[in-house]
């Protein structure tokens, strides 16, 4: 049984130390006013922004991750976590932007046009917020002209494309062969994910990944990024 001593951790109480394993704890069982609390409390106590994100956040997240990825934890206490991890990212956002912070990387995602289906695409976007990426969601049902006008604007490192339906998988080459035909290709790295799919669908249609879920989406994403980073300093 359950003792009652938990209710009274008064967060303000901890040091930092415990107050992120807390904070760890918060995140995992999905305590958004929790999480919300300790965000403000580290910042009070002269923490970076940045920092709170990755110690406390995004550590927080990766446990989560790992334990989705091993079947320990399933979609729906991932979200409620990811939720959490929003309550936090909301009151960081502002304060990463005035203060310039590292981005690891920018990901435009969506589900393709046909397609309705937003869970997995939403649990996408939520996991890789919390690795520190900047997430732009297009939602569902999205035409090609869609995916273009907002790589235009954007101007991602990544674009995300997910489908539930095998009746709307082939979309994904209709979207990866305009770019090819637009010459835009090569200036994104392609990830695509859904239920239907598998590596060799990937494969086929021209995409650098299949992921086939969240976790292995955080991982593919970090690791090109990587990837990428070390491209630019080799060619500086």
């Amino acid at each position: 049984m359950m003792s009652d001593q938990e209710d009274d951790i008064v967060l303000s109480e901890l040091n930092d130390e415990d107050l992120v394993a807390q904070m760890f704890d918060d995140l995992y069982d999905g305590l958004k006013e929790e999480i919300e609390e300790g965000v403000n409390i580290l910042l009070g106590r002269e923490w970076a922004p940045y920092r709170v994100l990755t110690e406390a956040l995004v550590g927080g997240m990766t446990i989560v991750g790992n334990d989705f990825r091993d079947g320990i934890l399933f979609v729906p206490e991932v979200l409620l976590a990811a939720n959490a991890m929003k309550g936090g990212m909301a009151i960081l956002k502002p304060l990463l932007i005035a203060t310039g912070a590292p981005r690891v990387g920018k990901m435009v995602i969506g589900t393709v046009k046909g397609d309705i289906h937003d869970i997995g695409k939403n649990l996408v976007g939520m996991m890789m917020e919390g690795a520190g990426f900047e997430i732009v969601d297009l939602g569902i049902n999205n035409s090609v002209d869609a995916y273009l006008d907002a790589i235009e604007k954007e101007k991602p490192d990544l674009l995300g494309m997910s489908a539930l339906l095998t009746t709307t998988m082939p979309y994904m080459k209709v979207v990866i062969d305009t770019l090819i035909e637009k010459g835009m290709r090569d200036d994104y790295t392609i990830l695509v994910g859904g239920a239907p799919l598998n590596e060799e669908f990937g494969k086929a249609i021209g995409a650098d990944a299949y992921c086939r879920d969240a976790a292995v989406a955080v991982e593919t994403a970090k690791m090109f990024m990587a990837r990428k980073h070390n491209q630019m300093a080799a060619n500086n």
